[in-house]
């Protein structure tokens, strides 16, 4: 990893049964991604979650399976994020509703060292872009074991599958940059 906790941080790994993967995250950025994982609709929803984060993300994922590609994101993501999330004077904590055309999600975290996702949205029914399982579920979950989150996510209102996911993606990326965000201080 190179950089500090308020800057851009670099990570090249290779994970068994994952492929190799490569991220870079500028949490101070502007919001371009450039992400290629191997499952389209998780490209574009990272790069929905780093334009409302205002995060510079570059991602890799090697060539494998719909689900180790989505594990491999995440994972990669997650370790990125784990050491700015918990840095001295960030708040640590963040939540945002945030909507995509009919759907309305609401994301709340706290890099509390404890990953575990409550959540109220069920696709495992859904198909999107050709995946049968839930996207979001596995993602966020491996998002949270790799960063150290507790993770809720509510959908308040929402039927189109991928305004869905939309929804809650972009509300974590808001909440993610108000967790990165200094404390405010009060000088006395």
């Amino acid at each position: 990893m190179a950089g500090d906790a308020y800057g851009t941080l670099l990570r090249t790994m290779a994970t068994t049964g994952q492929g190799r993967t490569s991220v870079r995250v500028n949490v101070l950025g502007t919001g371009t991604a450039s992400v290629e994982t191997g499952v389209s609709v998780l490209d574009h929803l990272l790069a929905l979650l780093a334009e409302h984060a205002s995060f510079d993300l570059v991602l890799e994922v090697e060539p494998g399976t719909a689900e180790a590609e989505i594990a491999g994101a995440a994972h990669a993501f997650g370790e990125a994020l784990a050491e700015p999330l918990r840095a001295e004077g960030v708040r640590g904590h963040g939540s945002a509703v945030v909507p995509a055309d009919e759907a309305l999600a609401h994301v709340a975290l706290e890099a509390s060292g404890r990953p575990l996702v409550v959540s109220n949205v069920d696709l495992s029914q859904a198909r999107v872009a050709g995946l049968s399982n839930d996207l979001a579920a596995r993602f966020l979950d491996e998002l949270a074991q790799s960063a150290g989150l507790t993770l809720h996510v509510r959908l308040i209102e929402g039927s189109e599958t991928q305004h869905v996911l939309e929804s809650i993606f972009k509300a974590l990326g808001v909440a993610l940059a108000q967790a990165i965000r200094p404390r405010r201080t009060v000088e006395r």
